[in-house]
């Protein structure tokens, strides 16, 4: 088996080395940031789909000591309305945090390079140089640097990104009178002019998971520190429901996570040479899908199958780029669906939303 670098230490790099793993099939991981820098505030939900998927490489058992599976969807107006009330099928709630840890328990520490930006060679290509200028000794690059992946850049250099009309703040609140007042829902209140959300999750008996959407046209948010983010945040909710105005006052917002979503106008290839893409780094999709966590899961899975199954790369990248380009074209149409919605005031959406893209 060719020798394998996978890029980036996130979900879809680590989902991936466990899935070579699985296969007992060499590799090494070479990621940016320092071991123990991870964004706090930042989580998931994952559909049924991806909890199967991730059970093939985590013990479940171990996931419910991280998070919970929530019962139902319950939409609000921003006053405590009721909108409406679905019920959910094996929805799992997770924060960033405890899901990485998870995923790189079982990579063994001399599997992982941290604080090294790789880049490609400008002179031979397909190779890689480190930090240092040293070449990494690898046939086939599996990249997962993220939504702005730098790789992809550099082999396309025509893709052209946009920021797209909603930003978003996360972030975990420790508090066990907020988190026994609430049921396992997910629960999300809308602004009755729309353009303006907040999500709560429950993670655990005293951990709740909030994120807040907004209109980056109306809000400003990503021009405040996290003091005056949260003197912002207060004014603008103050007239919503008190379990908002609670979370509100109670978060730390040191540890707020800040994200300005940009999409790919069209899709890149997923492969060029000895190069494949894989999850954000392939194709980012809009957080109203729900679907990051699964794709990139599904990505690794799928790659695996066809670099064991096919002795050409060439066949195996092609079909791994066949089976999956046409979900995930599915899921950027529902995300732009979903989008549009969310602008709309509550009284032009449609009736019973899901916030998460099935294909």
């Amino acid at each position: 088996m060719n020798k394998i670098a996978v890029v980036g230490a996130g979900i879809s790099g680590l989902s991936m080395a466990n899935y070579l793993e699985k296969n007992q099939i060499d590799y090494h991981i070479y990621e940016r940031r320092k071991k123990d820098d991870l964004a706090a505030g930042h989580g998931f939900l994952i559909p049924q789909e991806g909890m199967e998927y991730l059970s093939q490489i985590i013990d479940c058992s171990q996931l419910l000591e991280h998070g919970s599976f929530l019962k139902k969807y319950i939409q609000y107006s921003h006053t405590g309305k009721m909108l409406a009330e679905k019920e959910l099928e094996n929805v799992f709630a997770i924060s960033r945090h405890s899901l990485i840890n998870l995923l790189a328990q079982n990579i063994s520490p001399e599997k992982i390079s941290y604080e090294e930006c790789i880049t490609p060679c400008k002179t031979e290509k397909g190779r890689f140089k480190s930090s240092d200028g040293i070449y990494i000794d690898t046939d086939i690059a599996i990249i997962s640097d993220g939504s702005k992946s730098r790789i992809r850049r550099d082999l396309f250099k025509d893709e052209k990104m946009r920021q797209v009309r909603e930003s978003e703040a996360v972030n975990i609140i420790h508090n066990k009178e907020i988190a026994d007042s609430i049921e396992n829902d997910f629960i999300k209140f809308h602004h009755e002019e729309g353009g303006l959300t907040f999500g709560i999750l429950k993670l655990s008996h005293d951990t709740i998971l909030w994120y807040s959407q907004f209109d980056n046209e109306k809000y400003k948010i990503n021009e405040y520190s996290s003091e005056d983010l949260k003197k912002y945040m207060l004014d603008i909710f103050a007239e919503w429901h008190p379990l908002v105005s609670s979370i509100i006052q109670k978060s730390n917002y040191e540890s707020v996570h800040l994200w300005c979503v940009y999409e790919l106008e069209k899709l890149n290839p997923f492969y060029k040479d000895n190069v494949v893409f894989i999850g954000d780094s392939a194709h980012p999709l809009i957080p109203f899908t729900s679907q990051g966590v699964t794709s990139a899961l599904k990505d690794s899975s799928i790659l695996t199958k066809y670099l064991v199954e096919e002795d050409n790369t060439t066949t195996a990248f092609r079909k791994y780029e066949a089976e999956r380009k046409p979900e995930i074209e599915v899921h950027i149409h529902n995300g732009r669906a979903l989008l549009s919605q969310f602008l709309l005031s509550l009284d032009q959406q449609s009736s019973n939303i899901l916030p998460i893209s099935y294909k």
